[in-house]
């Protein structure tokens, strides 16, 4: 039936939720970010089901709540996200590309039995949850770290250096905003874990995971950002999250190889 087959299912839900969402008052994407935002759900949904669309959509709320916190604070001292925080097609994908990635490598290898590296298929799959839950607590933790960071950041420190610097800095950590990004990547996968998406223990990894990968985007923030060409804010953001995935993917992956 037409209604079994995720694929329609994915593009419907989607196209009504975009269009809800394309004529509400409250903007939370630009219309080009919308028309992105479906390619991107109409893919998680076809690939890996209701969950993880879940799961991207407390990314996104959490996201969008977040920054706009302290908003009028931050755009008095300028250091505001453009647009009044509304995101663009670069947010989207610098946020889910890694994700998207890890939810068409789990469609893919659910075409074949083949083994990989001594892995079976499921164990892979399994893997690639791990890459995908983790690649969007990491995004949520820096988003959350930087938000609280700028808004509330008592003491802001340039992480290469530990020298005091303005909020907003790029590179630059706060006591606060670390707290905040932690907060971040544990809602995100707690939420994952509560509709049977990873078991507990995957809670940790991607905290794990987000704190390593949010830590070397403040390193690269603090030294080769904006002044390597092409390594914009965008694609930061996506190597941040190709960390965490890959470092969640090592971490579940020990006890598997060791089994």
């Amino acid at each position: 039936m037409t209604w079994q087959n995720p694929w329609f299912v994915a593009t419907v839900i989607n196209a009504v939720l975009v269009a809800i969402a394309f004529v509400s008052p409250k903007k939370l994407l630009t219309p080009m970010g919308y028309l992105h935002a479906w390619v991107l759900g109409v893919i998680l949904w076809g690939c890996l089901g209701w969950q993880a669309y879940f799961v991207t959509l407390v990314y996104f709320a959490a996201g969008s709540a977040v920054t706009k916190v302290g908003f009028a604070q931050k755009a008095a001292a300028g250091i505001a996200e453009d647009r009044g925080g509304v995101r663009g097609p670069g947010n989207v994908w610098g946020s889910a590309l890694t994700a998207a990635l890890c939810a068409l490598l789990v469609w893919l290898t659910g075409l074949t039995s083949a083994t990989l590296a001594g892995l079976s298929s499921t164990q892979v799959v399994q893997l690639l949850i791990i890459g995908f839950v983790a690649s969007l607590s990491t995004k949520l933790s820096d988003t959350s770290a930087t938000e609280i960071g700028k808004a509330y950041g008592q003491r802001t420190f340039l992480i290469t250096t530990l020298q005091p610097v303005p909020r907003g800095t790029e590179g630059a950590v706060s006591l606060e905003g670390t707290l905040a990004g932690v907060v971040g990547s544990l809602l995100l996968a707690v939420a994952a874990w509560a509709v049977g998406f990873i078991p507990a223990i995957g809670i940790v990894i991607c905290a794990i995971a987000a704190f390593v990968a949010t830590t070397v985007e403040s390193l690269i923030g603090a030294t080769i950002e904006d002044k390597l060409p092409g390594l914009t804010h965008d694609v930061v953001n996506i190597i941040n999250t190709l960390i965490g995935a890959v470092v969640a993917i090592a971490l579940a992956a020990v006890p598997v190889l060791s089994a």
